[in-house]
């Protein structure tokens, strides 16, 4: 059963039930997944290969190309320019979201080295989900022969839930492996 059907089949009978909603609409969905990589090392070390390297890592992940994120303004200690590339993101809305929370759920998590579960502070007082991963390997799409430099990303899983209760439910009940508290 893929995500999509899970959270249509059980997740929204679920918390219509435990929650109270009265329509199938009112209960907090997913509505976008943001993936970015912060390029600080690129800064500091004037690499421009380190720039390209993380552009094709996020398009294979993705399969979507990579905006980039600009600096509002210069601030001398970090030497950073207005202007200066400080980042890369793409947004995932739909089908692709799905597709890559599949991924991720399923075989990403089970390959990050010493994986305990997701722990419940990373979810924010709006129910969003926020995940670092230290090291891009974990997912199918990137050979580990190939890399030359390990980076890490940031997931950003966006929900209509106000509350973060709603928030963690929602995620357990779609699959995501939480620490046992």
């Amino acid at each position: 059963m893929n995500l999509k059907t899970k959270y249509l089949k059980e997740a929204v009978p679920a918390m219509k039930e435990k929650f109270g909603y009265k329509n199938d609409m009112a209960v907090p969905k997913i509505k976008k997944v943001t993936i970015n990589i912060g390029l600080n090392r690129a800064i500091m070390e004037k690499d421009q290969k380190f720039v390209d390297l993380t552009t094709d890592t996020i398009l294979r992940i993705t399969g979507q190309q990579p905006v980039k994120t600009l600096s509002q303004k210069s601030i001398a200690g970090f030497k950073i320019r207005q202007g200066l590339v400080v980042g890369l993101k793409v947004t995932l809305r739909g089908t692709k979201m799905y597709d890559f929370l599949e991924k991720l759920i399923r075989i990403s998590f089970p390959r990050t080295r010493d994986f305990r579960g997701i722990s419940m502070n990373n979810v924010d007082k709006q129910g969003n989900l926020s995940i670092g991963l230290k090291e891009q390997i974990v997912f199918p799409e990137i050979s580990p022969e190939s890399i030359t430099k390990v980076h890490g990303l940031e997931i950003i899983i966006t929900t209509s839930a106000k509350e973060k209760e709603k928030g963690i439910e929602l995620f357990k009940l779609i699959g995501f492996p939480f620490k046992k508290s």
